[in-house]
């Protein structure tokens, strides 16, 4: 006749799968409020969006247009010194455009956020829309949006300076320079050729990336060298929502960078006050 367990085997072999349970229900994703998709559709107070009418300050715009966002404006004059003031140092550390203050964060309390592309994929989180929720797009998403924050965006930006507004005029960074941006308009254009956008579909990426190539002509490149990206240019271009945000003006005179030296000084040489 077999030996019937003791009981202390019994209760150990019972207590197994209450344990595995346990460790199973710890293994299970924390699900934060900020760090979903579309947690904040229902937008009832306007995002303040500080703003003035440079590539990435474009960004913020058509995104909010997109996404059917209510917003005002508040004009930071880049070429007046005012990024340096402490009221938008206090939203933007970095003392540049853009910035926003959303008066209904993840929380239901205010928050700001600077940096463009950091606003950009808040604004995609919070309202669920040209953002990505399954993990594997997500990530090429992410690509392409940082992709213009580290290459095209700084580099395009150079481009214009040393083209433009530098004082005197020196062939071996003006060269450099759009050479760069053409490499990365090459890359544009490579990977425009198998898919309508950047990411398949019409994405954060693309705004990010439209606000500083429909400005190729200051950047010394020749659009039709690139016919991939000249088609998504035009194509992004006729969105009902970016003409409406490209359409925006402020009633204030712009300074000239060209001349007004008080300007370039704020804007080139100026390390904060």
């Amino acid at each position: 006749m077999a030996k019937r367990p003791s009981k202390t085997k019994r209760r150990k072999a019972k207590s197994k799968p209450r344990a595995a349970a346990k460790v199973a229900a710890r293994s299970k994703p924390i699900a934060l409020k900020g760090a979903q998709v579309g947690w904040g559709k229902l937008q009832k107070q306007p995002i303040v969006v500080y703003y003035w009418a440079t590539p990435n300050g474009w960004k913020i715009t058509i995104m909010l247009e997109e996404c059917g966002l209510p917003y005002t404006i508040k004009p930071v004059n880049i070429g007046k010194g005012e990024q340096f003031e402490p009221e938008f140092e206090a939203v933007s550390p970095n003392n540049r455009i853009p910035a926003i203050v959303d008066p209904e964060g993840p929380d239901g309390k205010p928050i700001s956020v600077f940096e463009s592309g950091a606003i950009l994929e808040y604004l995609g989180r919070k309202t669920g829309k040209l953002y990505a929720s399954d993990p594997r797009k997500l990530v090429e998403v992410q690509e392409w949006t940082y992709w213009q924050m580290a290459n095209l965006g700084p580099l395009a930006g150079q481009a214009h300076h040393f083209r433009l507004y530098a004082p005197e005029k020196i062939p071996y960074a003006i060269e450099r320079y759009e050479t760069q941006v053409k490499r990365l308009y090459n890359v544009m254009d490579k990977r425009l050729a198998t898919r309508e956008f950047l990411c398949g579909a019409y994405s954060i990426a693309d705004i990010a990336s439209f606000c500083w190539a429909r400005r190729w002509d200051r950047q010394g490149q020749n659009i039709e060298a690139f016919p991939n990206v000249k088609r998504w240019l035009a194509a992004i271009e006729a969105r009902p929502a970016v003409k409406r945000a490209l359409a925006i003006r402020i009633d204030i005179v712009p300074t000239d960078l060209k001349s007004d030296e008080n300007a370039r000084r704020f804007l080139f040489q100026s390390t904060g006050r």
